[in-house]
């Protein structure tokens, strides 16, 4: 098994497992980014009140649990194309770069090893291949997570009043093939692409983070080197603790991109406020300045954090003990098959 298939593989279970403890967060975070309340003097929700109390916003009170869980099945579909696709090609072009820099220091130019600027083009190239296969199934998940259980009159309330409707008002079922059918009815193919300019913009996020991750375990590794004499002595916490703080900085960096997305994925209701009608990134950017102001931009934030930063460093972690076990596995495994042919 090639190295690039382990981490691959590897990547895939540990997103599987940070969606899975983080969804209820992603999906309320996806809900804040997509509000677009004028009223200046409606008072702003965080995060807890957003699942817990009694308001037409909120998921699990209004909605029920499930609510929190709408989209789960195709965004762990997502979660393990994305993760796999994503390692699988980073490991590619991160061996194709290794190589590189030896050849550079044979001729006298480098010390050996892939620098800053080498990891953020390589994580960049596999970010833009992971978000043209995969963009399709995100989309369809910010529809699940954005739509709403309402009653008839609650319907009516919302139509007639100065409210925006801010998601489908369709009464469910409202699954993964409804959404399919909806999307393919208002643009076609090309309508599963929604929002993907801004995406393969924001593959700079994981860009960030994966040149900082790589910085920060490389200093490690180097000074537990000269320590320990031991240049893989870096133990599950610590990488998640080094997981957590480069998906912060990446985050912050980028996160008015996400918001972009979202707005431009989550449905929009013909008829309503031209106000919340994108046409574009460009429309969705100057109709946000216009309307919203630049807070605009950072609905949600603290609650993406607590999401991401968690779900980065759970992914993190249990990546690499599976690469790790896997390739102890190998390892163990080669060495009983020669074994085996020397008796």
């Amino acid at each position: 098994m090639s190295d690039a298939l382990i981490n691959g593989l590897a990547g895939a279970g540990g997103g599987i497992i940070a969606q899975l403890i983080t969804y209820p967060l992603q999906t309320v975070n996806t809900r804040q980014q997509t509000e677009r309340d004028m009223k200046k003097e409606r008072r702003k929700l965080g995060t807890v009140e957003q699942m817990f109390q009694s308001n037409d916003r909120q998921v699990a009170k209004q909605e029920g649990w499930t609510r929190l869980y709408g989209g789960l099945t195709p965004s762990l579909v997502g979660t393990a194309t994305s993760q796999g696709v994503y390692y699988y090609f980073y490991q590619i072009l991160r061996n194709k770069a290794e190589v590189a820099a030896l050849e550079h220091r044979k001729k006298g130019i480098g010390d050996g090893s892939v620098g800053m600027f080498s990891s953020l083009v390589v994580a960049a190239l596999s970010g833009c291949i992971n978000v043209l296969l995969t963009n399709p199934i995100w989309l369809v998940v910010t529809r699940m997570q954005t739509h709403t259980k309402k009653s008839q009159s609650s319907q009516t309330q919302s139509m007639g009043s100065d409210e925006p409707v801010l998601a489908a008002l369709e009464l469910p079922p409202y699954g993964t093939i409804h959404v399919i059918q909806e999307v393919y009815g208002e643009a076609g193919v090309l309508g599963f692409w929604k929002g993907v300019l801004p995406t393969l913009i924001m593959v700079s996020n994981p860009s960030i983070q994966f040149m900082l991750y790589e910085t920060l375990l490389k200093k490690l590794k180097q000074r537990r080197a000269l320590s320990k004499k031991d240049n893989n002595g870096v133990t599950a916490l610590e990488i998640f603790l080094l997981g957590a703080l480069a998906k912060l900085g990446a985050t912050v960096v980028t996160y008015p991109l996400l918001v972009v997305k979202a707005r431009l994925q989550a449905k929009q209701v013909t008829g309503g406020d031209k106000r919340h009608h994108y046409k574009g990134t460009l429309d969705a950017i100057t109709k946000m300045i216009h309307y919203e102001g630049f807070n605009g931009f950072y609905k949600g934030m603290s609650t993406k954090i607590v999401q991401s930063v968690l779900a980065a460093a759970v992914l993190f972690m249990v990546k690499e003990e599976l690469v790790r076990g896997a390739r102890w596995f190998l390892t163990n495994n080669s060495g009983n098959s020669a074994r085996s042919k020397l008796s």
